[in-house]
């Protein structure tokens, strides 16, 4: 059986990547799987009981999976399989450690169903036992309090509540907001996939749950979004993408990171 390499984009199945990977052999996890039919994907499906299965098997410790997916719409429906693969992950014995929200900027347009525009989607942070790594992305400015004076305790003596921040910025909350379209990514050979996500959402989850070293791995590499942050954050990485055209064009996108790297 081959051996793996690391920072390797593998034209295959996942689960053929995954079933030469050791027990508890990846630190963190960050993918958007095709889902519900939602997204032309060259007539590829995929098993996603075995997927999540192996991705409990092969997570270290502490370790990390960052599922992001949303569900369709059928016959006035939606299908929540979304919630459904959050729930078998758990029963594969993940913990579901957070439920985050991918929130679209996107511009407004005319309201022509029956429904409110759709602009989320769910992030599922799935943790195998107690979370490990989280350095938390401090960028939501702190509001300075002023004194406040408060009713006198029981000695007779006025006291004072105050807040002083210890920093200027704390940490953000799990609704993420990201521009979407021609500002997701920052390279044109990415539009080349019909699918992707942000490079910023990307970033954020690697930088917040791993560690410069930890080796990251995209089941679902589809146009290299992961793999490319990897490299621009010092991570190690691995990529699963059953598509030639789509791991030749990954491949590509990284190529052009490690010459060239780009500023956040």
């Amino acid at each position: 059986m081959e051996q793996l390499q690391l920072d390797t984009i593998y034209n295959e199945s996942n689960l053929d990547t995954m079933r030469r990977m050791p027990d508890e052999f990846v630190d963190l996890t960050v993918t958007s799987p095709p889902y519900d039919n939602l997204r032309a994907y060259n007539g590829y499906s995929f098993d996603f009981e075995n997927v999540a299965k192996e991705l409990y098997r092969v997570t270290k410790p502490g370790g990390v999976v960052v599922w992001v997916v949303g569900d369709a719409t059928i016959d006035g429906s939606e299908t929540g399989t979304s919630f459904k693969q959050a729930l078998y992950f758990m029963e594969c014995g993940f913990n579901l450690h957070d439920t985050m929200i991918y929130q679209k900027e996107i511009p407004t347009w005319n309201q022509t169903s029956m429904r409110y525009r759709q602009t989320i989607e769910y992030m599922f942070i799935l943790s195998k036992g107690r979370c490990k790594t989280f350095n938390p992305i401090r960028d939501v400015k702190v509001k300075n309090m002023q004194p406040r004076a408060c009713k006198s305790n029981r000695t007779g003596v006025a006291h004072y509540d105050m807040y002083v921040p210890k920093s200027e910025f704390t940490a953000r909350g799990n609704i993420w907001e990201y521009k979407v379209g021609s500002n997701a990514a920052t390279d044109e050979l990415a539009f080349q996939h019909p699918a992707i996500f942000p490079e910023m959402l990307a970033a954020d989850h690697i930088r917040s749950w791993s560690n410069e070293g930890d080796l990251c791995y995209d089941p679902f590499m589809g146009s290299g979004t992961t793999a490319k942050m990897c490299v621009k954050l010092k991570r190690h990485y691995i990529g699963s993408e059953i598509s030639a055209e789509y791991a030749e064009l990954a491949r590509k996108r990284v190529w052009n990171e490690e010459r060239q790297p780009t500023l956040f």
